[in-house]
């Protein structure tokens, strides 16, 4: 549905999920899911998806890659077998730990830190704001003042974006731009054009081994050579 690259990233990184929720028994993700569960027994209380939508950061995400680095980072993300503990969550807490990760992120993919990360910064900062801007009270007339009281929210998003909400806090934001999807690249074309080439050519080698085989089958029946005799006696009166 979200084309071709999408596709496989996603997959991906579900692969990736998955190897995290095996080596540590819980999903990632679970802050969000306690966030809906918590919300839900609050009166009143509007739940928001707040983070940019994922089809959005895996084109742009895809766009700003060199062929070479997708396939470098899709090597990477098929081999994933590092062991990882509650402890090696736990140390991610600290902030300087963390920060030294992104860092290391940002050294060997920086546009895919930009995508995946500092615009995603400024996604939530503005969606963010929006949730906190004061509320109207109703008023009685239209001569009367307004008043406003002050929003009450809680954001819940991963340790990697808080640096970076922080920053864009007091800024003018304006999110178009990062919204928009650049045309696929000329490499995109091609590689996705191996891929489907690749995919229907192996499909097509498929049926004609198994129509091969099936032929052979039914040739080497006693039947069929019986058959196969009597015709060939035909042809020869």
């Amino acid at each position: 549905q979200n084309g071709v690259m999408s596709g496989l990233m996603q997959m991906l990184l579900l692969k990736v999920s998955a190897h995290i929720t095996e080596q540590l028994g819980m999903a990632p993700g679970g802050e969000f899911r306690e966030a809906f569960k918590e919300a839900s027994k609050v009166p009143f209380c509007k739940f928001h998806l707040g983070d940019r939508p994922i089809p959005v950061t895996f084109k742009r995400a895809i766009a700003a890659l060199s062929f070479w680095q997708k396939v470098k980072l899709a090597w990477g993300l098929c081999f994933l077998s590092d062991p990882i503990s509650k402890d090696d969550v736990e140390k991610c807490k600290q902030k300087d730990l963390l920060e030294q990760m992104m860092a290391e992120m940002i050294g060997e993919f920086p546009d895919l830190h930009r995508t995946i990360v500092s615009e995603r910064d400024i996604y939530l900062t503005y969606m963010l704001k929006q949730a906190a801007k004061q509320i109207e009270l109703p008023r009685a007339s239209e001569t009367e003042p307004r008043k406003y009281i002050p929003a009450v929210v809680v954001g819940v998003v991963g340790m990697g974006h808080v640096p970076g909400i922080e920053k864009n806090w007091n800024s003018d934001l304006n999110i178009q731009e990062i919204m928009s999807v650049p045309p696929p690249s000329a490499s995109s074309k091609i590689f996705k054009f191996v891929i489907k080439a690749t995919v229907f050519g192996l499909m097509g080698y498929g049926c004609y081994r198994i129509g091969q085989r099936t032929v052979q089958f039914i040739l080497s029946m006693p039947a069929a050579q019986s058959y196969l005799q009597k015709l060939t006696e035909i042809k020869s009166q």
